[in-house]
């Protein structure tokens, strides 16, 4: 049987090869798209390693650590590395939302996400509500700047994440439920929170702990030693509703005070650091006090300074 004309033209059809523009452009975004991923991988296991390195430190007073539980009877350093489980792929999650330049409703979503998650891996003991918040939206603005091609240092951070979602942490700030510990607190003594610090951008951790963070550095004193004085410098200045919550005034009032004894006594550029630092520690415990935001901008200010070696 013969073929007819229009069977024999398709079957002698060629083939058209594929333009070599368009597959050099398909190889460049699928390795756009890898790296991509990498950097979301990286940045979400530096939030994670910030998170653990604050946990490691000792002596931080009145917290967790593995040494001791602190200030609390509910967790341990045990409870801690569980909810840090939990949280392993939020950071990457967020650092991808903001890549893409989401609106803040999507990064408050992918929050309260993880904090469900947190809850269920504690037993719903709450470990890193505050870090969710203020490490989630440093992840989403290196997202942000990496994607735009800008550079990671701190001062870039800062205004992306103002410029970006200032508007919607503005909004967060105003619209917070009053059942939080936290917003009862601010209501109560008139001072501001979590909210308010990331709606300023971060202030107590732009201006306060990262500098003194690499003061310590630049003097050689060591990681562990500018972590402590950061610790101090943060617990001596900010107005943590942790503290406010668990020991009225008075309380909040003694870790100010004593932290600005050990600052000016020396902080870490004495012998005897670790011994003044251990003191300070059992006292917190005896009344029960822990400086909780403090500890979650010494994690952000580790992450900070990890970020500025990426590219």
């Amino acid at each position: 049987m013969m073929l007819t004309d229009r069977h024999a033209d398709t079957r002698a059809q060629p083939l058209l090869p594929q333009s070599p523009h368009l597959r050099r452009d398909e190889l460049a975004q699928q390795q756009s798209l890898r790296q991509q991923r990498a950097f979301c991988l990286t940045v979400g296991q530096l939030a994670l390693r910030s998170l653990y390195r604050e946990l490691q430190l000792y002596p931080k007073p009145g917290l967790v650590s593995p040494v001791d539980s602190g200030s609390h009877a509910d967790m341990d350093v045990v409870t801690f590395m569980r909810s840090l489980f939990a949280l392993r792929h939020y950071f990457i999650r967020i650092t991808q939302a903001g890549m893409a330049g989401t609106e803040f409703a999507v990064l408050k979503q992918l929050g309260m996400d993880a904090e469900r998650a947190m809850l269920r891996a504690t037993a719903g003991i709450n470990t890193h509500r505050g870090a969710i918040f203020c490490l989630g939206m440093l992840c989403a603005t290196a997202g942000y700047c990496h994607a735009r091609r800008m550079p990671l240092s701190a001062a870039a951070i800062r205004a992306s994440l103002l410029i970006q979602w200032g508007d919607g942490l503005s909004r967060h700030m105003q619209d917070r439920a009053v059942t939080s510990h936290g917003t009862q607190v601010a209501q109560k003594y008139a001072v501001s929170g979590a909210s308010e610090e990331a709606a300023l951008g971060f202030p107590s951790l732009f201006e306060l702990a990262l500098p003194r963070f690499l003061q310590t550095l630049g003097a050689g004193r060591g990681y562990d030693a500018a972590a402590i004085d950061t610790l101090f410098t943060l617990m001596a200045t900010i107005n943590d509703t942790n503290l406010y919550h668990r020991g009225g005034l008075a309380g909040a009032d003694k870790v100010k005070t004593s932290a600005r004894q050990f600052l000016d006594a020396g902080g870490c550029a004495t012998e005897d650091w670790r011994e003044r630092a251990i003191s300070c520690h059992s006292a917190f415990i005896q009344d029960k006090l822990s400086p909780g935001g403090a500890a979650d901008l010494l994690a952000a200010t580790y992450f900070m300074h990890g970020l500025s070696y990426l590219r």
